[in-house]
């Protein structure tokens, strides 16, 4: 009973959230915010927006877990784990979580809740427009915001570092879209793991 009211609050508190961003246009293509340096950013994800820094960190209900966890403590050095998806994509200029890539930060919280000396890096990186200070910025922002959402699913703020590489690590080389997209990422790093993805 306890979990079905936690869920409709949580249900409540997004709609309520989401009505209060202005929608962007997915079409726009255009550095015209980034190499001027505004930032048109739209920030985190609402499930993190407005949250103090000591509020929100709570463990996954068994609803919520995503499937197969908690994990075992080897789970991040098998590749064919729920936790070899490491990478979190991004829109254009914008440091907002999808909510297709919650499942995978949902699990990485729950696995970094269930062992909490495991460390983990967060990784930001951008695609190659706009200028290279804006970029190292906008990667920041990207790294904060799945940290925050992280620690909002469990995971303590010592076990997290964030960094950003700006445009200067691409995945893919390219000046095209599809390059681009594959570019604007955070990608979660297991040090102890090898540091692999």
């Amino acid at each position: 009973m306890q979990s079905t009211i936690r869920a409709m609050a949580l249900l409540m508190f997004l709609v309520l959230a989401g009505c209060a961003t202005a929608p962007q246009d997915p079409s726009d293509t255009t550095t015209g915010g980034a190499d001027a340096g505004e930032d048109t950013d739209t920030g985190t994800d609402a499930e993190t927006d407005g949250m103090d820094e000591d509020e929100g960190a709570r463990t996954l209900t068994a609803e919520e877990c995503p499937p197969d966890c908690p994990f075992s403590r080897d789970a991040i050095e098998d590749s064919s784990s729920l936790l070899a998806d490491r990478t979190v994509y991004f829109e254009f200029d914008s440091s907002s979580v999808q909510e297709k890539f919650m499942d995978t930060i949902r699990r990485h919280a729950a696995y970094l809740a269930e062992y909490s000396d495991v460390e983990v890096r967060l990784e930001g990186h951008t695609d190659e427009r706009g200028s290279r200070e804006y970029n190292v910025g906008l990667g920041s922002r990207r790294a904060e915001a799945v940290s925050r959402l992280l620690q909002a699913y469990g995971a303590s703020n010592g076990q997290i570092e964030t960094i950003s590489y700006g445009e200067e690590v691409p995945a893919v080389e390219g000046s095209n879209e599809e390059a681009w997209a594959k570019n604007r990422r955070v990608e979660i790093v297991y040090p102890a793991a090898g540091g692999s993805n």
